[in-house]
C-alpha cells in the first residue's frame, strides 16, 4: 500500500471508529501525545484522555454519523502528513445530511514504531457567514458520498 493510501486509511478508520461509537478504536488510533479538537472545541490529549471524553458521548448521546470527502493529502516530512477532508453529518434515523453541522477535517499523522498515529485530529465548524452558496456546495459535494 502506497504511503498515501496508509494515512487515507487512517482517517477512515477515526471515521469508522466514531460511527461505529468505538472510543476506544477512536482513541487507540492517537500517539501518546495526540490532541483531538472537537467541533464544540473541546480538547482531549493522549489515548486516555480522548477515551475518557468520547466514552460518555457515545454512552449518552446518540451521535450522528460522518460523511466525509478526502480533499487533499501532504507530506511534512518522512514520516508526517496532513490529511484535509470535509465531512457532514447525518443524525440517527435520517438519511440526509445536516448543512449546518458540516466540518472541515485536519488530521495530523506521524509515522512511528512502523505505523501512522494521529498527532491532531480538527473538528472545524463550516458555517460559511454569509455565503450560504458555499454551505451549499459542500453539501452537495457530501450528499454524493451517501
Amino acid at each position: 500500500m502506497e504511503s498515501k493510501e496508509l494515512v487515507e486509511k487512517v482517517y477512515e478508520q477515526l471515521i469508522e471508529a466514531w460511527n461505529n461509537r468505538d472510543a476506544e478504536r477512536m482513541a487507540s488510533l492517537f500517539s501518546e501525545n495526540g490532541e483531538s479538537i472537537g467541533f464544540d472545541g473541546s480538547h482531549s490529549k493522549g489515548p486516555e484522555e480522548i477515551f475518557s471524553h468520547l466514552s460518555p458521548v457515545f454512552r449518552d448521546h446518540p451521535t450522528a454519523q460522518f460523511v466525509s470527502k478526502v480533499k487533499d493529502i501532504r507530506f511534512l516530512g518522512e514520516s508526517v502528513a496532513m490529511l484535509r477532508a470535509i465531512a457532514g453529518m447525518v443524525p440517527p434515523g435520517g438519511s440526509d445530511i445536516k448543512p449546518e453541522v458540516n466540518a472541515h477535517h485536519t488530521l495530523i499523522v506521524v509515522h512511528d514504531n512502523h505505523k501512522w498515529h494521529i498527532e491532531l485530529f480538527q473538528n472545524t465548524p463550516a458555517q460559511f457567514h454569509g455565503r450560504p452558496e458555499l454551505v451549499e456546495q459542500m453539501t452537495d459535494e457530501l450528499r454524493a458520498q451517501l
